[in-house]
């Protein structure tokens, strides 16, 4: 392949032509060529980063690019440093120039993120698993990046469908290229129960071997969970994994006759109705099966949160369902985890530091607003425009609507920082864009529904208030058409954006 390639007609990708909107992008001088003498340096904390970007590069480039521990400045180089510490845990420098690219950050995870912004501004042929002519250039210039919030996240539903550790892998990847920073696995519903409990081998053996519709099912072994985690780690992704109860509980219900109050187990449930199981709150035997579950899960999450649900739980009275978070949430905190739920865990009394993740539609809910005043912090996950699983229009041929259709620009265009009308800035945590599976059951399907809306819940999560203007964003969006092409996601093409 010819090193000195001539440059491209239209040149390189704008510096702030990515997405997510960074916090500064700053256009100077000539860009940088990727040719087959370029080198990748990086220090010890960065050496994995850099393998991974040697890993993209190079099918597509056809170069060498060894990656090398130690000084020099020239090629791109992945550099850890004490003096980016006012760019926290995941912000990242990126400086471009005739010279070469340096990508700078306090810790490891800003490292990863710059590396996915410099991806983006290579051409989108970069993609490709073969050599393609290129040239490879990085328009100079320098962004300085960080995240607007800590929790920046995707959720999977893997119980009304089953998805293989492959198809979470594939998500997990699109995940990291927009700096998603959290993976929420839906591990228990009504419809199946989806990761090994040795301790109570009938819930995936029985209670995990059906779905939606019927079919086989499926479950995690704690090795494939293991490997979920392990892969997420990889890509700067934490796992948060969901236990659904006391309602959503039919597939345990079903596993177990003894934690239903009369003893007797129902049959396994393969539609899509919702509220009608509940755990069985005056049993003692209910609160040895959440321990038994939680504490088995816990010893194989790194990560901070345990999501314990709590929506829906319209078969439980109020008085049993704070009955049941009372005695839950300190078993959580005793294997070691915070507590995470759906917002409706605020009808009983929830622990400190719990952060409850709204999906509401309004913004408006006074038990809400009263909470977030009184310290509770929440991850906004508006189901009216963070959910996936809803249809873009009436013709989508996947998905739900009873929150209404939810085009590209209704999922983008709002801020999460105000949406809880009154509530405190700080309360919010995060945002995360969620998943249903009623309707979706292939990677194909998971595509279409979350591109292109999962781009733009990710950029609300990163990118600052005053980044987030629709005009521009759908700008940048469209030009992430034929990248996607090439990553083979067969993503919606919304008639408001201007697909490249």
């Amino acid at each position: 392949m010819d090193d000195a390639a001539p440059a491209a007609a239209d040149g390189p990708v704008p510096l702030g032509q990515v997405i997510p909107a960074p916090t500064s992008a700053k256009p100077a001088g000539s860009p940088y060529g990727i040719t087959g003498k370029t080198v990748i340096r990086t220090d010890r904390t960065g050496a994995a980063v850099a393998k991974q970007l040697a890993e993209l590069l190079r099918p597509s480039t056809g170069f060498a690019l060894p990656v090398r521990e130690g000084p020099g400045t020239d090629g791109i180089q992945l550099r850890t440093s004490s003096a980016e510490r006012s760019l926290g845990e995941e912000g990242y420098r990126l400086k471009s120039g005739p010279g070469g690219v340096r990508i700078s950050a306090y810790r490891a995870a800003g490292l990863f993120h710059g590396m996915q912004t410099l991806r983006q501004l290579l051409p989108a042929a970069v993609e490709s698993g073969s050599a393609q002519p290129g040239p490879w250039q990085v328009a100079g210039g320098e962004i300085t990046d960080k995240p607007r919030y800590g929790y920046r996240g995707a959720m999977l539903d893997v119980s009304r469908h089953f998805f293989s550790v492959d198809k979470v892998k594939r998500y997990i990847d699109q995940m990291a290229l927009y700096k998603v920073n959290r993976l929420h696995l839906h591990l228990s519903d009504d419809q199946g129960w989806r990761i090994a409990i040795d301790s109570w081998p009938r819930l995936t053996e029985y209670g995990g071997s059906t779905q939606v519709g019927g079919g086989a099912g499926g479950y995690y072994s704690k090795a494939d969970y293991k490997e979920i985690v392990r892969y997420a780690a990889s890509k700067h992704l934490t796992v948060v994994p969901e236990i659904d109860m006391p309602g959503h509980t039919n597939a345990a219900l079903a596993s177990y006759a003894d934690l239903n109050c009369d003893g007797v187990a129902p049959p396994l449930y393969t539609g899509t109705d919702v509220g009608f199981s509940s755990l069985c709150v005056p049993k003692e035997i209910t609160y040895d099966f959440v321990d038994d579950v939680i504490g088995e899960l816990a010893a194989m999450t790194p990560g901070k949160y345990i999501h314990i649900g709590g929506d829906e739980a319209h078969s439980t009275s109020h008085e049993d369902y704070v009955k049941f978070m009372d005695r839950v949430q300190p078993i959580v905190a005793k294997h070691g985890k915070k507590v995470m739920g759906w917002h409706q865990i605020i009808a009983a009394t929830p622990v400190k530091d719990s952060l409850a993740q709204y999906w509401g539609t309004t913004g408006t809910d006074a038990d809400v607003i009263a909470a977030a005043k009184k310290g509770q912090k929440f991850v906004i996950s508006p189901a009216n425009r963070t959910y996936l699983d809803m249809k873009y229009n009436k013709d989508t041929p996947l998905g739900l609507s009873w929150a209404g259709y939810v085009e590209v620009q209704q999922s983008y265009s709002w801020d999460p920082g105000t949406y809880l009308q009154g509530a405190p800035a700080d309360s919010v945590a995060g945002v995360e864009a969620p998943l249903w599976s009623e309707t979706i059951w292939e990677s194909a399907h998971i595509d279409y529904m979350a591109f292109p809306r999962l781009a733009g819940a990710a950029e609300l999560g990163w990118s600052s208030a005053s980044a987030l203007n629709w005009d521009a964003y759908k700008a940048r969006l469209g030009a992430q058409g034929p990248r996607w092409e090439i990553m083979g996601i067969d993503f919606y093409r919304s008639p408001q954006v201007p697909w490249s």
